[in-house]
């Protein structure tokens, strides 16, 4: 009868550790799938507002005739679901000048950056402007210039490293 007695005590006890491991089993895996859930959630919440694409992020302007036109334009679109706002758009040096719009973006909206540069420098151009948004996906991007200023006609030294010349 003592071996009967033990085994089914035995055979109870399996059986009630069996049933609580799965009870742990299952509340672990129901706070598995929750935090997957609320992850994703996370995610797509930080994703929503707005979101700055640009059509271009270099402006190339080949060979430009000394004291021609340094102006381009980078347009872009707010493709979030909340306005967009540039705070800033500052360039690399006093010869690169930016303008851009000070109003909100609304979603969908479409609108562009002028960038100015300074043609009376001769040499290479390689510059940058930095632009400062709220956007979600690139708070701060930015945008490059270059091309190649010839010299002026009356033979005035020639600035080979991009940088403003002296004159």
């Amino acid at each position: 009868m003592h071996f009967f007695c033990e085994r089914i005590l035995l055979y109870l006890i399996k059986h009630l550790m069996l049933h609580t491991m799965k009870k742990i089993f299952f509340t672990m895996m129901l706070a598995f799938v929750a935090s997957i859930g609320f992850n994703a959630a996370i995610a797509q919440e930080v994703q929503a507002g707005p979101k700055i694409e640009f059509t271009k992020d270099v402006h190339d302007y080949g060979n430009v005739k000394n004291g021609g036109n340094g102006t381009c334009t980078f347009e872009f679109t707010n493709t979030g679901s909340q306005p967009l706002i540039i705070s800033n758009a500052k360039g690399s040096c006093g010869c690169t000048v930016p303008e851009w719009p000070k109003e909100p973006i609304a979603p969908g909206e479409k609108q562009k950056i002028t960038v100015k540069y300074n043609t009376k420098n001769a040499g290479p151009i390689n510059k940058s402007v930095t632009i400062t948004s709220n956007a979600v996906n690139e708070p701060t991007k930015v945008l490059r210039i270059k091309g190649n200023v010839a010299a002026p006609a009356e033979g005035s030294p020639v600035n080979n490293t991009g940088a403003p010349s002296a004159n």
